[in-house]
């Protein structure tokens, strides 16, 4: 009779496990489909027939998904991949229309009115929340921000629940999607809403309103989502010090990119600044080779360093090319011996130290479309004669020997380029590497091998300092750059600034 008893435990035990993690399997299969059919553009078709087709798109969003946030990209709904499907966010997706940086308000004063209020918070900490979630945006920009009490202002915000009004968007209860806003425009361009099923708050447990306000306004304003953890552009809620000022300078630079600076005070005039070649933050306008020489440009100024001579020489870019303006925004040399400089919608073609007639030419007799205004960053493969452009978070390939653009471009710049972020300084190749710039840092990509194998600072190439400190993630190779003496001699010889930078490689 025990021996029965315990058969049919046996029996009632072992049939329900696998129905219990079936279930389980089916409930994480719909949260992923679910979380990459509102964020990442995901559209499968029902049919058992194409059962194949979907698994292999499903695969390829988690890809893109995991990329996204860092994760390890395996297509796999691993532990950790499950973890940021489940943490609340907002409800912009990462793809599709957001997907870029939009041209924004095309003007600085802008109206806003809060159609409602949430139970959660008295009235004057909404009306503080909002405000001051506005005031982070035009501390950096020209922006300014007036609350009217009636009609319809540019930016209309309200406290809505599932679905709601005219918003294509819904909203999907406690502790999943926090809020959405649409980009600059008309209708619902501006507009932001907040779930009022989640706990609002101002400084105590549930959902912080003036971060998650901060963040909505952003969107609003022309951002997209940033996959920097640090920036408050960052998909999924994270819980910050509310005191403390919550954009990163990835934030700063994304929105300057649509509206510049704040107004300057009034002041004395003062010459251009001189860029130092071992200053901690020192970042790139553009980078490119230059026959047996790398050029580095930075305002009016270039650095160039030779593969086998120790020199480093700091001249004015008009010493070389008069006619080439300043601040120039990315640079390559072609397989034909011959340098492509890029500023606003323009280039110009370099031969030796000749700038070829008739030009400057626009970019879009390159094959651009004409809604792209500025080239931010570009590199040419010497070994397929491939020239990669990079434009906002998008990556465009160009091919020197048809002179076209290549089908199938432009690519989202976190796909094709895994880690390298969102968006790139400046670029160039160099013994089959590609170097990525990016604010005060440099990545060493294996195109090969689509890994990046180095993080270093910008001006590593100056011998200043060690590498940076490269995290478990990324395999430095064995020859790293050392650092070693500087010695720099300032002298003026008719008006050019030169600097002298002697150096001696530790062994």
């Amino acid at each position: 009779m025990k021996r029965l008893l315990l058969f049919l435990v046996f029996i009632t035990f072992s049939s329900a496990f696998p129905t219990d993690r079936k279930m389980e399997n089916e409930e994480t299969t719909q949260l992923a489909q679910a979380y990459l059919n509102q964020f990442y553009s995901l559209e499968i078709e029902g049919s058992q027939l194409v059962q194949s087709k979907n698994r292999s798109l499903i695969d390829g969003k988690i890809r893109e998904m995991q990329a996204f946030f860092g994760l390890a990209v395996t297509g796999r709904l691993d532990s950790n991949t499950l973890e940021v499907m489940r943490t609340p966010r907002c409800g912009v997706p990462d793809v599709g229309q957001y997907g870029y940086t939009l041209p924004g308000w095309k003007k600085h004063n802008l109206t806003y009115r809060i159609v409602n209020y949430t139970p959660d918070l008295a009235r004057a900490d909404v009306e503080e929340a909002i405000r001051k979630g506005l005031d982070v945006w035009s501390k950096v920009t020209p922006l300014t921000f007036t609350k009217i009490p009636k009609g319809t202002a540019d930016i209309m915000i309200a406290f809505r629940t599932r679905v709601h009004g005219r918003c294509p968007r819904y909203f999907d209860g406690p502790l999943g999607v926090l809020g959405h806003a649409f980009p600059p425009g008309l209708g619902l361009g501006g507009d932001t809403h907040f779930d009022e099923d989640e706990n609002w708050t101002k400084d105590g447990p549930g959902f912080n309103l003036f971060l998650v306000a901060a963040h909505e306004f952003g969107h609003s304003l022309g951002l997209s989502h940033s996959n920097d953890q640090t920036a408050l552009m960052f998909p999924n809620y994270v819980s910050l010090d509310p005191s403390k000022y919550p954009l990163s300078q990835d934030d700063i630079s994304g929105i300057q990119s649509i509206y510049g600076g704040p107004p300057k005070a009034t002041a004395k005039p003062q010459g251009p600044t001189v860029p130092h070649a071992c200053d901690p933050d020192l970042t790139f306008d553009a980078v490119t080779t230059f026959r047996r020489e790398v050029m580095f440009f930075k305002g009016r100024h270039v650095w160039r360093i030779y593969y086998d001579i120790t020199d480093i020489e700091f001249e004015l870019i008009s010493s070389f090319w008069p006619s080439l303006p300043a601040d120039i925004q990315a640079a390559y040399e072609n397989p034909k011996d011959k340098i492509l400089v890029f500023k606003d919608d323009n280039f110009w073609m370099i031969r030796g130290y000749a700038v070829l007639p008739d030009y400057p030419k626009s970019i879009h007799t390159l094959g651009f479309p004409r809604h792209v205004k500025k080239i931010d960053a570009a590199v040419c493969d010497h070994s397929t004669r491939k020239t990669y452009f990079f434009v906002d978070i998008w990556c465009w390939r160009y091919d020197e020997v048809s002179q076209t653009m290549d089908r199938g471009y432009p690519q989202r710049l976190v796909t094709y380029f895994p880690r390298i972020g969102l968006r790139v300084d400046a670029a160039f190749q160099h013994k089959g590497f590609f170097y990525f710039f990016r604010r005060a840092k440099q990545f060493e990509y294996d195109p090969k091998a689509k890994t990046i194998t180095r993080m270093m600072k910008t001006n590593t190439w100056f011998r200043c300092g060690e590498p940076f400190n490269s995290s478990s993630d990324f395999s430095t190779s064995e020859g790293k750059v050392h650092s070693g003496g500087v010695e720099l001699v300032y002298y003026k010889n008719l008006n050019l600034l030169i600097f002298s930078i002697v150096y001696v490689l530790k062994k």
